[in-house]
């Protein structure tokens, strides 16, 4: 797990934890097609469920529930025109939200991890950071880590070619 941030971090980094006590930590950034706000982005995002998502969800939690892992069931794509600390996204906890910063928190006894969605201007940023709390965490993150960093990847890269071809346009503008 590398220690160090990039060059340009967003200048709303949060991060579950110290840089030296991520198991993992992942900031991934792209330009949008036009300003948004953080929760703005991440309905953009994921204005269309990903194939076979659904199934890699409900394989995890069936695995999961063996461990005494809550279920998390998944992305349902109905997610809110607004939020307010304390409220759900999908499954994720918010713990802060400001025009530029939405924080998602997910904790169990197994890891915390926490995504913070940060908008600078057009600069959309997704930072993923955890903290594994036992050999079943670590064990956990073993294929979460790589499979997280290619579903953001994808995510943003469909969101780009979608701006590009004017498909997904649905998200409320600010």
């Amino acid at each position: 797990m590398p220690r160090t941030l990039p060059t340009d971090p967003p200048v709303n980094l949060r991060l579950v934890a110290p840089l030296a006590q991520l198991a993992f930590l992942d900031i991934q950034s792209m330009e949008l097609p036009r300003p948004m706000t953080p929760l703005q982005a991440w309905r953009f995002l994921n204005a269309r469920p990903i194939p076979l998502f659904a199934l890699a969800f409900r394989i995890r939690d069936a695995i999961s529930a063996r461990f005494g892992i809550k279920q998390l069931g998944g992305f349902r794509g109905r997610v809110a025109e607004t939020v307010a600390v304390g409220d759900r996204v999908e499954f994720f906890l918010v713990e802060e939200v400001t025009p530029q910063l939405l924080v998602l928190t997910e904790r169990d006894r197994h890891l915390d991890v926490m995504t913070s969605i940060t908008v600078e201007g057009l600069r959309l940023s997704i930072t993923s950071s955890v903290v594994t709390h036992n050999l079943f965490g670590r064990a956990y993150m073993l294929p979460v880590a790589p499979a997280h960093r290619l579903i953001v990847w994808y995510l943003m890269r469909r969101a780009r070619r979608d701006a590009a071809t004017g498909q997904g346009t649905s998200v409320t503008e600010t």
